[in-house]
């Protein structure tokens, strides 16, 4: 239980400033394997030499008590990695992460050791080791799905991740002291001294925030991300996990400073032939609102679906971005899941789901798309949300050829300065002279956003491309994109090319 709660917590505190791709999963993984393997070695060999029980749970004692203290010291050396990323300090950031890897060594290859210990001192009749080992066996997996699940689903999101790893480390170091207690009086009051070091260590490594970027107004950890509030100026945003990149934002007073990914969508329905009327839409992946906000702004308090997985983010949208319009129906979920509960159908559908670098490999897949297109009406247009990196446009032209296979006509609008590519897909079929034609046609009196909207998607269209692959439900490789579009980006930009809190 302990084990698999140390590398939940651990892979959470590594989100915090890493992120969540499937390169960080993996080594975290990867790592724990190692150090477990470790474990199992000098765990066998110590048991043979040693199979005494005072030695078994002192060495229980001593792995709760590294695993408390280890996993705050990597809270702590993750603390300077996040500002080092904040400012692209490569050094520090390579720095922290072979801290973290050293501190994660000695918690995880203690709790190797355990379990070979403890199948030696109980197999006593050579004749009984299978029944023995067995019955270990099954109770630490049991044990390993509470250490999946509590963490993940209780203790994390209600109390976050080192008051977790506090929890399961002093469990362990509770079950070594009165063990010790039990078989070994001359070591009770050496095996004192582990509590009392601790107390102090756990009491101020875990005071104060997780991070500490400037402008920080509010932090909280979910259970799907770690959610962050900065203030810049008078706008408000919201960061996630390793807050590359920022998912909603509000201005005082609802001030718009630029055309945004989120203001560009604006234009998707002026592909269609005019006179453009917007009625009602659907929006997959709320975040904190600002894309219904900005629709609201434009187009009127039209009623609107919004779909959001995690309520934590929604909770923050309405403390912190003045996510209160009362048009907006707020729907917690998963995006493809909630879609395909809801009845109506939608002149406007947005996706923006990224976990970045990842869209959801469910939301790009023609099956999905096809599940879109029956949520529209007979003119109805969906825009989503496509990460690209410069000259690397490969998930942009697979998302494009997978929507090809669905709607007639496919657009892709490059937002400036970003790394964004809004596609946006209608039911009829149509053309961009229609965009054009509908920009020249803007009531004079129409809202600024939305003539600034329709003027930079008519300035930044782009030809669209198809690649080779289509997404399915069967096989939808968009990780596997991501993880060379970035790997080679990085290789070619260095860490400058990363976007920073700027």
């Amino acid at each position: 239980m302990s084990t698999l709660a140390v590398e939940f917590t651990t892979s959470r505190m590594l989100q915090t400033v890493y992120g969540t791709s499937n390169i960080v999963w993996a080594n975290v993984i990867g790592l724990v394997l190692l150090f477990l393997t470790l474990g199992y070695f000098i765990g066998g060999r110590w048991a043979d030499k040693r199979p005494f029980l005072p030695t078994f749970y002192a060495l229980v004692a001593v792995t709760g008590f590294a695993s408390v203290f280890f996993l705050l010291l990597t809270s702590l050396i993750l603390k300077t990695a996040a500002s080092a990323l904040a400012a692209i300090n490569i050094s520090a950031i390579a720095g922290s992460l072979v801290g973290v890897i050293v501190a994660l060594a000695a918690p995880v290859t203690l709790l190797g050791c355990i379990s070979p210990f403890a199948i030696r001192l109980a197999v006593t009749d050579i004749a009984e080791a299978g029944r023995v080992s067995g019955r270990i066996y099954a109770i630490s997996t049991w044990g390993s799905l509470l250490g999946t699940y509590l963490p993940v689903l209780l203790t994390i999101p209600e109390l976050g991740s080192r008051v977790t790893a506090v929890l399961f480390g002093s469990l362990l170091l509770i079950v070594g002291l009165i063990g010790l207690w039990q078989t070994q009086s001359r070591a009770r009051l050496g095996a004192l001294a582990l509590p009392i070091i601790l107390v102090p260590v756990a009491l101020a490594w875990t005071s104060g925030g997780v991070k500490a970027y400037p402008g920080q107004i509010f932090e909280t950890e979910s259970a799907y991300n770690y959610i962050q509030v900065i203030r810049q100026n008078d706008c408000n945003y919201l960061l996630l996990n390793e807050g590359q990149a920022y998912h909603s934002f509000y201005c005082d007073g609802g001030r718009v400073p630029r055309v945004s990914v989120w203001s560009a969508m604006l234009a998707a329905p002026y592909f269609n032939p005019g006179p453009v009327a917007v009625e009602n839409m659907a929006v997959i992946g709320l975040a904190a609102g600002t894309i219904p906000k900005q629709v609201t702004r434009v187009f009127g308090p039209i009623p609107i679906d919004g779909i959001e997985l995690d309520p934590a983010i929604v909770a923050a949208g309405r403390a912190y971005f003045d996510m209160t319009e009362s048009n907006i129906n707020v729907i917690v979920g998963d995006g493809r899941y909630q879609l395909n509960q809801l009845d109506g159908r939608y002149d406007f559908i947005t996706i923006d789901a990224y976990k970045v670098p990842y869209i959801p490999w469910h939301l790009t897949t023609r099956e999905f798309f096809g599940e879109v297109k029956e949520h529209l009406v007979d003119d109805g247009v969906t825009a989503i949300n496509v990460g690209r990196a410069p000259n690397d446009r490969r998930l942009v032209d697979a998302i494009t050829a997978t929507l090809l296979e669905v709607f007639p006509t496919v657009y892709a609008i490059d937002v400036p300065g970003s790394l964004n590519t809004i596609l946006v897909a209608t039911v009829q079929p149509t053309t961009p002279d229609n965009l054009a034609a509908n920009w020249a046609r803007l009531d004079p009196d129409v809202d600024p956003l939305l003539r600034a909207a329709v003027e930079t998607a008519v300035a930044n269209i782009v030809p669209t491309t198809v690649a080779d692959v289509i997404f399915t439900d069967e096989r939808a490789p968009v990780e596997t994109i991501v993880d060379s579009l970035v790997i080679r980006y990085l290789l070619q930009e260095g860490a400058s090319g990363l976007p920073g809190l700027e």
